[in-house]
């Protein structure tokens, strides 16, 4: 039975009955429970159930478990399918903009096609691979959106997307080794995408957060989303507001827009370490932060803020510091011990000392808690000591 048969399987009842029956299984219990099933259903159904409950069971974190539960996953599917909270927020922003239609373009196993028909947008889903066009068209159907999602087995670069409002496109950004670095070996690639884009009246690409600023069109607004403080992706906005800058920080949303700050000045460590949101970080939107905080960085190349004055701010994480210290694990180990600090979180920036081989040196014992950050200050590695507030 080819993957497409075995897929296509489990839409029957049969195959239905059988994935409720396995929802629940304990990766340890899953050689018992395939025995048993399989003395009154065929192998390789036994097979394809047990393996979609586990991709289940893994999408329940992008997806949360309502949907996770109903929907249907492959492997790539569930690694490089968008969160459901960031596609829902793209598709928000695309409804505010007036746009009815999209040609969701990689479309995958259709996540961003869900989210973009939930905001009443009509959708065209396109996929090359037979397989996951065939999941996407069943999650759309199991989630009683059928009416509002076309899916399409196809070459993307050979779709006619001339009837759409705007096209999105997903390069597929993993190949046969991981994850892939060059937009250009993106699948399709990234000057393909960004062509397509400037074909449509409104457009937005999905790219990898660590895209290089050079990299991103003057004719585009690159947008970095953050979620819950873990930076997800990147967008090229087309036909929004070119050389824009901006970061968003879900949930919210939050949005900070650059104004062509110059970075701060380099100032002493004062009373108050801020660290701002990876989207800030990578939209290079750490001199707005520093703005609204009326502060200053502790080194010129890092990305660590400081103020004497407490500011709530979404942008930045604030701790209050107590200690500063030229880099000592000695010292700093006799420190965590006369406080009792036994929870020890380690961040760093500009070290290359390692959290964990940190963590074993200064073994940290006691019912006390303490924030440890490795980094440099006017140039000399530094460990700064303190909490988040």
């Amino acid at each position: 039975m080819n993957d497409l048969a075995s897929f296509a399987a489990l839409l029957t009842p049969e195959g239905r009955a059988l994935l409720d029956a396995v929802r629940d299984t304990d990766p340890a219990d899953e050689l018992a429970v395939a025995t048993r099933l399989r003395r009154e259903h065929p192998a390789e159904l036994v097979s394809a159930a047990l393996g979609q409950a586990r991709l289940r069971q893994r999408a329940v974190a992008k997806f949360g478990a309502a949907d996770a539960e109903r929907m249907f996953f492959t492997p790539n599917g569930v690694e490089q399918s968008t969160r459901a909270s960031v596609a829902a927020y793209r598709a928000g922003r695309m409804r505010e903009l007036g746009i009815g239609s999209v040609a969701d373009l990689c479309c995958g196993i259709g996540g961003d096609a869900i989210a973009l028909a939930r905001a009443g947008i009509r959708v065209l889903a396109v996929d090359r691979d037979p397989v996951t066009a065939a999941v996407a068209r069943a999650n759309a159907a199991a989630l009683r959106l059928g009416d509002l999602v076309e899916v399409r087995e196809a070459d993307v670069t050979e779709v006619d997307t001339s009837g759409y409002d705007a096209v999105f496109v997903d390069p597929a950004r993993r190949g046969g080794r991981g994850r892939i670095f060059d937009p250009e070996a993106y699948s399709p690639p990234l000057s393909w995408a960004v062509e397509a884009a400037r074909q449509a009246p409104r457009a937005a690409l999905k790219i990898a957060p660590g895209i290089p600023h050079e990299a991103i069109p003057d004719d585009a607004e690159a947008e970095w989303i953050s979620d819950g403080g873990d930076v997800k992706e990147a967008v090229l906005w087309f036909g929004t507001r070119p050389g824009a800058i901006r970061a968003t920080l879900l949930p919210g949303p939050r949005s900070l827009l650059s104004r062509g700050l110059p970075d701060p000045e380099a100032r002493p460590v004062g009373r108050y370490l801020y660290e701002p949101d990876g989207a800030a970080i990578r939209a290079h939107l750490v001199a707005e932060v520093a703005a609204e905080l009326d502060a200053g960085l502790i080194d010129p190349t890092i990305a660590y803020i400081t103020a004497d004055d407490l500011r709530p701010t979404p942008y930045a994480t604030a701790y209050e510091i107590t200690d500063q210290l030229p880099f000592n694990v000695k010292k700093l180990r006799a420190l965590l011990r006369e406080r009792e600090v036994g929870i020890l979180t380690v961040k760093k920036r500009g070290s290359a000392v390692e959290p964990e081989e940190l963590r074993k040196k200064v073994k940290p014992q006691g019912p006390n808690a303490a924030t440890v950050f490795l980094t440099r200050v006017a140039g000399a590695p530094t460990m700064l000591v303190g909490r988040p507030i």
